[in-house]
């Protein structure tokens, strides 16, 4: 998404040559990919970790550090360590390509002579650079906090606020920006806000 804006504000001549079919197409089945490669790997190492405590786990989804605290076994503790600690090296690498890109976009935008222009871009980019900020922060923090300041409920919400949040307000925030999608709900309100109120006239008052 960073680098879709990028070349639509910085390149906007070349979108059509940086940015057509096959390109989309491989930067998703890249993304896809790497999604299914990570996942798998966290699977396998997590089903072969042995359970010496329980099999509870205090979480809403089978969360890898919340496993990787029942485990017995020092060699496979590590190695998840060590899964988790490359992943988020990769995450970070991620953030720090997606930072580059909007300060190049910024600096297009703020030289950009007309302000309806600046405020169109910054509301195109500034929503999708907020969630990206939000997913990483917290899926840091979830896994690099340090114990002390661990505990349950504050655990359950950072889990929450990285798997939960972001895709769900992803297409709330996008799809709110289609003027058609606009027009769909603000139809919906209209209609259900008059049909309230025509049924609420029908209701006989009592004296």
């Amino acid at each position: 998404m960073s680098y879709d804006r990028y070349v639509a504000i910085c390149k906007p001549l070349h979108y059509g040559t940086l940015l057509g079919s096959r390109a989309c197409a491989s930067m998703a089945a890249a993304a896809w990919g790497n999604g299914l490669l990570y996942a798998l790997l966290h699977t396998a190492t997590a089903f072969s970790i042995p359970l010496c405590q329980s099999n509870a786990v205090d979480q809403f989804f089978c969360e890898i550090a919340h496993i990787l605290k029942l485990s017995c076994s020092k060699s496979d503790y590590f190695r998840e360590i060590g899964l988790i600690y490359f992943s988020l090296c990769l995450i970070f690498g991620c953030f720090v390509f997606i930072l580059f890109s909007y300060v190049q976009i910024f600096r297009v935008v703020l030289r950009m002579p007309s302000e309806q222009g600046r405020h169109k871009a910054f509301s195109t980019c500034l929503p999708h650079l907020a969630v990206v900020f939000l997913f990483v922060s917290t899926a840091m923090f979830a896994y690099l906090k340090p114990p002390s300041i661990s505990s349950p409920s504050l655990d359950l919400l950072v889990s929450f606020l990285y798997s939960v949040v972001p895709p769900a307000v992803n297409p709330l925030i996008y799809g709110l920006r289609n003027q058609e999608l606009k027009a769909v709900v603000s139809n919906t309100y209209f209609y259900s806000t008059h049909n309230l109120h025509v049924s609420l006239r029908g209701v006989p008052r009592q004296h």
